[in-house]
């Protein structure tokens, strides 16, 4: 299969790339060849412009690029950079597409579980009742432009990513020192929901899911046990042996990083409803296990 990836230096894209490469042949969109072919391998060709891809040739497209969202403070400035870096490359692609005599057969579009919003009781695909904040209203605009690349020929899967656990980078590194020192703990009250996926599962579900022909549409890539930011503290510092007793007061959070905060204050507990419905089967149920996987090596 020729599958062309773009955000294949990422944190998921690099896993991911290291898997197809062992039965696919892998193109990779980048704008620097070199770290590509660094963190790669020879073995994926990296291009730097998609007018280097004839789509007649790819069977198909996963998009997972994407500035990060949670990295800076979001000024009016940041918030139009975080958008640009995924509508524009997604558009890009779709017109790619769409130009196509013999498109890709799948489309798999990054998204995220921000597109529900904050929310205090457990949501799935299903849920229609949004909280209408920027995270909502970035993704929102990001699955409606992928969704422009679906017809007949081609299926569009919509992946709404939760919080990816891995032993190099992510979310997990940076809470990591904290902990380390003795300093972590809750967050506000602690009781806001976290969705998470072990890295191992988040790869098994894309790669489940370009060998699902009948999946399209959202698919939340998230583990089925959400748990409260408490119960992730204390898990945490459980694994490493510190304590977790201190608190980040949700006033000094929005101090440091303004509207950005509420990714952390408020959550959602997300289920994956289309992947168990479908069959498929997580590695990393619970998280104190998917804990010890990453950090007890």
């Amino acid at each position: 299969m020729n599958i062309l990836i773009t955000g294949g230096t990422g944190l998921i894209g690099t896993k991911l790339v290291q898997f197809l490469n062992n039965h696919h042949h892998v193109t990779v969109l980048t704008r620097q060849l070199d770290k590509a072919y660094q963190i790669n391998g020879h073995q994926v060709q990296a291009v730097t412009a998609l007018s280097q891809i004839n789509f007649n040739n790819i069977d198909t497209v996963i998009n997972l690029a994407g500035e990060p969202i949670a990295d800076k403070r979001w000024s009016a400035k940041q918030k139009q950079k975080i958008e640009q870096s995924r509508f524009t490359i997604t558009q890009a692609l779709v017109d790619g597409i769409n130009a196509a005599d013999t498109p890709p057969h799948t489309f798999i579009s990054g998204s995220a579980i921000g597109y529900y919003g904050r929310q205090t009781t457990q949501v799935d695909e299903s849920h229609t009742d949004y909280f209408d904040e920027f995270s909502h209203q970035l993704c929102k605009k990001w699955e409606q432009i992928a969704l422009g690349a679906k017809t007949e020929q081609t299926r569009v899967c919509l992946l709404r990513t939760g919080i990816v656990l891995c032993d190099k980078g992510g979310a997990l590194q940076k809470m990591l020192p904290a902990f380390k020192l003795g300093l972590g703990g809750p967050i506000a009250t602690g009781q806001q929901m976290m969705s998470w996926i072990h890295i191992d599962d988040m790869i098994s579900a894309i790669l489940f899911i370009l060998e699902t022909p009948n999946l399209q549409g959202p698919i939340n890539a998230t583990a089925p046990n959400p748990v409260s930011n408490a119960q992730f503290s204390h898990l945490l510092a459980k694994t490493i042996r510190r304590p977790d007793f201190l608190t980040m007061p949700a006033a000094v959070l929005r101090l440091m990083f303004g509207e950005m905060a509420d990714l952390l204050v408020h959550g959602q507990a997300v289920k994956p409803q289309v992947l168990l419905d479908s069959g498929f089967r997580f590695h990393h149920q619970y998280l104190n296990e998917a804990l010890q996987s990453l950090l007890n090596k």
